[in-house]
């Protein structure tokens, strides 16, 4: 009977302490309804995962849902597998995987998981090698058009007076890319509406997503030699450019969530509206509407990217200058171009921006 007793409550301890995770919600019968998995950092980075986080933690809070996020031991596919086999394993009836790192995990489980809904944010699934594209019907992906969001930073950081701007990207992958490509063309659309003929930007990827001392010194060179703002684009390499303009008295555009809290040097952030995007499909997901199978691409159209104006920190650029301009990208007047169409930010077709690559 004593052996028994002691078999239960053995069980009934580790029954309790797999409830134990990163974050969460309180715990239910059913587990934890909705998880997001994260890119190695934590979900107050100040960024992607912040960003994503936040669409899952106000839909739990709003409709009484479980949520929990789980945080993989390592960069590589195995690891975010063995993730998310643990978030399922916990109840996980939604998995949000925020960045393209989890392309290929997400490739090999969607088809394991027929019943599990995956959103998949910056990345399409396939397979190692990148010779098999599939996305099966529960999985959504979701892209942004960073190059609008790029776009409407630099257009607003020259018609705010800047004429010297540096870009300074992480990995040069996709997004990164576009979100640079948008910044040279939003530059050069506000200094030929203001007839300025001789704005200079200098451009460079670091390589990585790490905050690191060769990026802050490379920042630091740039501001020393004249820079006004960088637009740090590539995850905690803004803070190395964050860390240089605290030094030099400049500015810094962030990127991808509303990055002011960060610094006072943060003058706007070109956003993607993750937590929006999140919220919005996992609301999908319960009223029987989730569009699996196929892309979303966030956009002007469809409020997916933008300038948080309430706390960027403008001096001429107005309210009304930015819903100008904005409506023109949702119009279709303003077109940008993309890393499909010029193979590097110097091959952009510009006349009143010089373009100086280093590499």
């Amino acid at each position: 009977m004593k052996k028994g007793l002691s078999i239960l409550l053995t069980a009934s301890i580790i029954g309790s302490l797999s409830l134990v995770g990163c974050g969460s919600s309180a715990s239910k019968a059913s587990g934890y309804e909705l998880a997001l998995v994260t890119d190695i950092g934590t979900i107050d980075d100040k960024s992607f995962n912040q960003g994503a986080w936040e669409g899952v933690e106000k839909y739990g809070k709003e409709k009484g849902k479980t949520y929990k996020y789980y945080q993989p031991t390592a960069k590589t596919t195995a690891a975010y597998v063995d993730t998310i086999n643990l978030a399922i394993e916990g109840g996980a009836k939604v998995v949000v995987c925020p960045g393209y790192l989890f392309e290929p995990a997400v490739f090999e489980l969607q088809e394991k998981y027929p019943d599990i809904h995956f959103i998949l944010l910056d990345g399409e699934p396939h397979n190692e090698d990148y010779s098999e594209y599939r996305t099966d019907a529960n999985v959504c992906p979701i892209l942004y058009q960073e190059d609008q969001a790029g776009f409407l930073a630099g257009y607003a950081a020259v018609k705010d007076g800047y004429t010297k701007l540096g870009f300074m990207g992480g990995m040069a992958v996709p997004a990164v890319i576009r979100y640079g490509y948008g910044f040279v063309q939003g530059a050069e659309t506000a200094a030929a509406e203001m007839n300025i003929s001789d704005l200079e930007m200098k451009y460079h990827y670091t390589g990585g997503f790490d905050a690191t001392p060769e990026a802050q010194s490379m920042a630091a060179s740039w501001y020393q030699s004249g820079t006004e703002v960088i637009f740090g684009c590539g995850g905690a390499v803004g803070n190395s450019v964050m860390s240089a303009a605290e030094g030099a008295n400049a500015k810094v555009i962030g990127v991808d969530v509303d990055q002011s809290p960060e610094s006072e040097t943060v003058i706007t952030s070109a956003m993607k509206q993750l937590s929006v995007s999140v919220y919005d499909v996992i609301t999908k997901h319960y009223d029987g509407s989730f569009q699996g199978g196929t892309t979303t691409v966030m956009g002007a159209t469809t409020n997916g990217v933008g300038l948080p104006m309430e706390t960027s920190k403008f001096n001429a650029f107005t309210q009304a200058d930015y819903d100008a301009v904005f409506a023109k990208l949702v119009s279709g007047e303003i077109t940008t171009l993309t890393d499909k169409d010029a193979e590097s930010a110097a091959a952009l077709p510009v006349t009143h921006v010089t373009v100086d690559v280093i590499e």
